[in-house]
């Protein structure tokens, strides 16, 4: 066995022999070293992986692979020995988000509404049609070792990292590789690792999408598109994009969704089209824990948290928004959300300004509830696991790379050290320092002509110690730097007995010579007494104290995990009940909800267990519905083309929008969320019921009829833009842009017919799958209808012509406040009316808008609805409506059907809501006062019997709220003067969307004070 002394191996001169391959293609300037690295570290404490440590252990490794990992092994012959005696060594740890080595990425600049529009891709090549569409791309052709950026993470513990080019939605392929200083050549670990995809356009300047609805339609249409070019179609030529995505759908498929409600739309992409997503999140998922559960997919969470904001100025502090600073305190308990509920996740360094903070973020998630355990495993076998990679990273096993770190002590511990981090058995240093510390107790051996003489020494420092013999202790002179030692001792305080020692630092132990005060020289031989072992979750940090409750929504008026409201058997007594039915407005009556149902309408009703609600003096009402809304959705506008009916509003909810409670507080259940006006045919529509709390599926409207907008007039044309270049730029195009495309659908519906009737000939090809198309076709059949922005006579009578000329219908027309002067045209076409009570001169095309609007055309026979275009207006749609009483003397109850029943009937939807009938949906409200009078509150908004808005609950939970914001405010302020860095106070802002054509968003930037009323 070759030993040499530990002084090879100390951090400040180890000798480093370099493995080499005993072949390569790299010329050589200079001597060649043909020896390899054969290493054997013995004596350590070696964390094999998550669930597997041995003490006393010994790892051998040679060519940048590990040999073989044991306790008590024997140093094979050849070996270089490196005594780790009271040291770690873990796996090195495996990043399985990164951009490590790729180039930077230029983003591109915001969308511009008044600019001109780039409606074809700026790539050159045989390459797909939307810039944002990088299948092709590789990480592994531009990849270039980062010595800066690789000492960053090799100082946090990692050796190996999947990285890729953050650019775009479809972000071609991911590279494993190490973060070692070699040549790309052996740090490339596996060329296409992984594909990648993402909800932004990174460098893509190209207009569409501009959405989030968007880019998931554009996602959807790919994985057809994709499948469809399989059949090699001539009408396709070659396709690098769509060729690249159907080679890269075998490998590992990674989605950054960085937000909890986007992992629910990148899952449904998922399960869509057949794929099961490793999901990026981005620090929220601990605030829907149960669907991110039920996603099945394996997570990639940051440790990116939120700092602390400056709240000392109550001028700042009360323009932070509660949710903000809940987030803040809750932020650190992601990860350990995750473990609890038992869904597999990687921890990344991704998100982090420097990739050292991640180290003490990570302690931090372990003081919030993250054990040792799963930190080590989201950090080793679970990134290896699902990137495929597991055989080669990930834990300490035979034939897998040499990626180790040595520690000086269990790794998550807040004293331990990283010495050393090997990379395919390299030796990067970490901590210049001696890393062997002494300190401890060992048994020493003199062998003297007389027989071993046996003395304990304790060691203190690398300065002082003390050695035991019989009953004597005596204090020792003692020199120890890592590779040799020295001792001077006097064993029996005997001034002419005194011993001076000398030795190394060998894989036993110490061994030297010595020599007494007589001159007599002897060997010796100290061996360490107490290694130190390893010890599960042995981590104790401090613990952050009290913390607020997750609520749900994550918002203030949200509920706490298991107080959320439920649907109750319900009696409401004595009321005034306005039924839009044929019985009118009955007086002292009472209604009856069960089974979230209507079950009865009449006196002296009753039920055992029902829930009393004393109606004495109030009046109950059906629920509120607006035809025409815009809240709960992350974007409204896919406004980079002139047809967008392949894009949906259902698939960007935001359940989280405040403006949900704040409509029930005016007596809204109902809203259907329409796309906005920035293209002729808009994107399809959702109905929603306002159900406080659930996610965006549960908001929903089951089993309701499909709408999608379609648009008409100044913003379709771009009347504020002066280098609008996107067809239409005249009334005149709106009109043949509607008969082309429903041209264009008539081909289409065609063709599959025609394949259908002959697909089982040799030879028959399925048409392309065009989402587009499938949406207008549904309008063809009457599966889907139309409700269209419309405000000019002219133009309502030409999109009317080209209705009836195509085979289409325009269920409603909204806004339509010109609608007094074609009513008779719209009764004849079989369309509704949808309008303002009296908003005006906001723009030329409303110019001729009256308040008799409404009336006139009801009273022609249309079914007239009053809708609202804005969140602030839908919480008095009651009192909109009752403007029609004034201004056209309409009757009470017509006013009030047409917040209630006219707009349930627009939607198809009359038969569930809308009145108040036995067998209808429970979506009722009660009123303090006449339900059209300024004067009226709503005490409760019931939907489906559930009372999700009670006036006397929101006033305690404003109490609440109003302490919880203080015990924030405070724990902020503690943090800043405990001496943690803080940010500004930043305002919360929130964009409120209207119909306006003054911006691509269609909103108005508000400040979300959600708290303050």
């Amino acid at each position: 066995m070759r030993k040499l002394r530990h002084w090879l191996f100390g951090l400040g001169g180890l000798l480093w022999l370099h493995h080499v391959q005993a072949q390569n293609t790299f010329p050589l300037n200079g001597v060649a070293d043909p020896r390899t690295g054969y290493y054997a570290f013995t004596h350590a404490t070696l964390v094999k992986d998550a669930g597997t440590t041995l003490n006393n252990a010994t790892l051998v490794i040679r060519d940048g692979r590990i040999v073989s990992v044991g306790a008590n092994l024997p140093v094979p012959s050849g070996a270089v020995e490196v005594n780790c005696q009271g040291k770690f060594i873990y796996p090195s740890f495996v990043d399985a988000y990164s951009d490590y080595g790729t180039p930077a990425v230029q983003r591109a600049p915001g969308f511009n509404f008044g600019a001109p529009a780039q409606l074809n891709t700026a790539t050159k090549g045989a390459y797909g049609w939307n810039q944002a569409l990088k299948a092709e791309q590789n990480a592994f052709a531009v990849f270039t070792a980062d010595e800066t950026k690789a000492k960053s993470l090799r100082e946090a513990g990692f050796g190996a990292v999947l990285t890729h080019v953050k650019d775009g939605i479809s972000r071609g392929t991911g590279a494993l590789v190490t973060l070692g200083g070699d040549k790309e050549n052996f740090a490339l670990l596996k060329e296409k690792a992984s594909a990648h995809y993402s909800f932004s356009k990174g460098s893509s300047t190209q207009s569409y999408p501009s959405s989030m609805m968007g880019m998931i339609a554009l996602l959807r249409q790919t994985y057809l598109d994709a499948r469809w070019y399989k059949q090699n179609p001539v009408t396709e030529g070659k396709n690098l994009t769509l060729q690249a995505w159907n080679e890269n759908q075998g490998l590992p498929q990674v989605f950054e969704a960085n937000d909890k409600w986007n992992v629910l739309r990148a899952d449904r992409i998922g399960d869509e089209a057949g794929v099961q997503y490793i999901i990026k999140g981005g620090g929220n998922e601990y605030q829907r824990i149960g669907e991110m559960k039920a996603t099945n997919a394996t997570f990639i969470l940051p440790l990116s948290f939120p700092q602390a904001q400056d709240v000392e100025d109550p001028a700042d502090a009360r323009m932070v928004s509660v949710s903000d600073m809940k987030h803040w305190e809750l932020a650190p308990t992601n990860p350990a959300a995750f473990e609890r509920a038992g869904i597999p996740f990687c921890l990344t360094t991704a998100d982090l300004k420097d990739a050292r903070e991640f180290m003490s973020n990570l302690k931090k998630a372990m003081a919030y509830g993250l054990s040792e355990t799963a930190a080590l495993n989201a950090l080793t076998k679970t990134p290896a696991t699902v990137l495929g990679v597991y055989n080669e990273v990930g834990s300490l096993d035979a034939g897998k790379w040499a990626n180790f770190f040595i520690s000086s002590g269990p790794v998550f511990n807040d004293k331990t050290v990283i010495y050393q981090n090997w990379i395919q058995g390299k030796k990067y240093v970490v901590k210049d320092e001696n890393w062997a510390d002494p300190a401890g107790s060992y048994q020493v051996v003199f062998n003297t002509a007389n027989g071993p003489v046996n003395y304990t020494l304790n060691v203190k420092s690398g300065t002082s110690a003390a050695l035991v013999g019989g009953k004597d202790t005596v204090t020792s002179k003692f020199y120890y730097d890592g590779r040799s030692v020295r001792i001077n001792v006097a064993p029996e305080r005997s001034t002419e007995n005194l011993y001076r020692l000398s030795g190394t630092v060998g894989g036993q132990g110490w061994t030297g010579y010595g020599e007494d005060s007589l001159g007599n020289r002897f060997t010796w031989t100290a061996t360490a007494a107490n290694p130190a072992t390893a010890k599960a979750d042995s981590a104790r940090r401090k613990a952050p104290g009290a913390l607020g409750k997750v609520t749900y929504p994550f918002e203030p008026f949200g509920y706490e995990e298991g107080a959320q409201p439920k649907a109750e058997t319900i009696l409401v007594r004595n009321a005034t009940v306005w039924t839009n039915e044929a019985d009118g407005v009955l007086q002292n009556t009472d209604v009856l909800l069960r089974d979230g149902k209507i079950a009865a309408v009449g006196k002296n009703l009753t039920a055992a267990g029902a829930r009393i609600i004393d109606g004495t003096g109030k009046h109950l009402t059906p629920g509120v519905i607006d035809e025409h809304s815009h809240i709960a959705a992350a974007s409204i506008n896919e406004g980079g083309q002139s047809v967008t009916s392949e894009v949906r509003i259902a698939d960007n909810l935001n359940p989280d929008d405040i403006n949900i409670y704040r409509q029930l507080s005016g007596g809204v259940t109902t809203s259907h969320i329409l796309h906005g006006s920035a293209n002729t045919i808009g994107g399809q529509t959702q109905l929603i019921k306002l159900r406080w709390g659930a996610n965006d599926e549960g908001l929903k409207f089951k089993g309701a009829d499909g709408f999608i907008k379609f648009a008409l007039g100044e913003n379709v044309k771009r009347t504020s833009s002066t280098q609008n270049n996107r067809f239409p730029d005249t009334r005149m195009g709106v009109e043949q842009v509607l008969t082309d495309a429903f041209t264009r659908a008539k081909d289409y519906e065609k063709a599959w017919k025609e394949y259908e009737a002959n697909k089982s000939k040799k030879g028959a090809v399925a048409p392309r799958r065009d989402l587009e198309l499938d949406a207008l076709v549904e309008i063809l059949n009457s599966k889907r209808f139309i409700t269209c922005h419309s405000y000019v006579q002219s133009e309502i009578n030409a999109a009317l012509k080209v209705a009836d000329k195509l085979g289409f219908k325009f269920n409603t027309l909204t806004h339509i406040l010109e609608g007094y002067k074609v009513a008779d045209k719209m009764k004849q076409h079989g369309a509704a009316a949808s309008t303002f009570s009296d908003w005006w001169n906001y723009k030329m095309e409303v110019i001729d808008a009256i308040p008799y609007n409404a009336t006139i055309m009801q009273r022609v026979g249309l079914n007239v609805a009053i809708n609202s275009d804005d969140a602030e207006m839908a919480r008095r749609l009651n009192q909109e409506a009752a403007k029609s009483v004034k201004y056209g003397g309409m009757s009470e109850e017509d006013a009030l059907k047409m917040v209630t029943l006219n707009p349930a009937k627009m939607l198809h939807i009359d038969k569930q809501v809308g009145s108040i009938k036995t067998g209808k949906d429970a979506d009722v409200v009660l009123w303090s006062n006449h339900p059209l009078s300024i004067y009226a509150q709503s005490l409760y908004t019931i939907v489906d019997g559930t009372v999700f808005y009670d006036r006397g609950k929101d006033e305690q939970m404003r109490k609440s709220l109003a302490a919880e914001r203080q015990r924030l405010v405070r724990k902020m302020v503690g943090e800043k003067r405990g001496g943690a860095a803080v940010t500004p106070a930043l305002p919360s802002y929130q964009l409120m969307h209207t119909c306006s054509d003054h911006s691509h968003s269609h909103g108005l930037l508000t400040v979300d004070a959600e708290e303050v009323e």
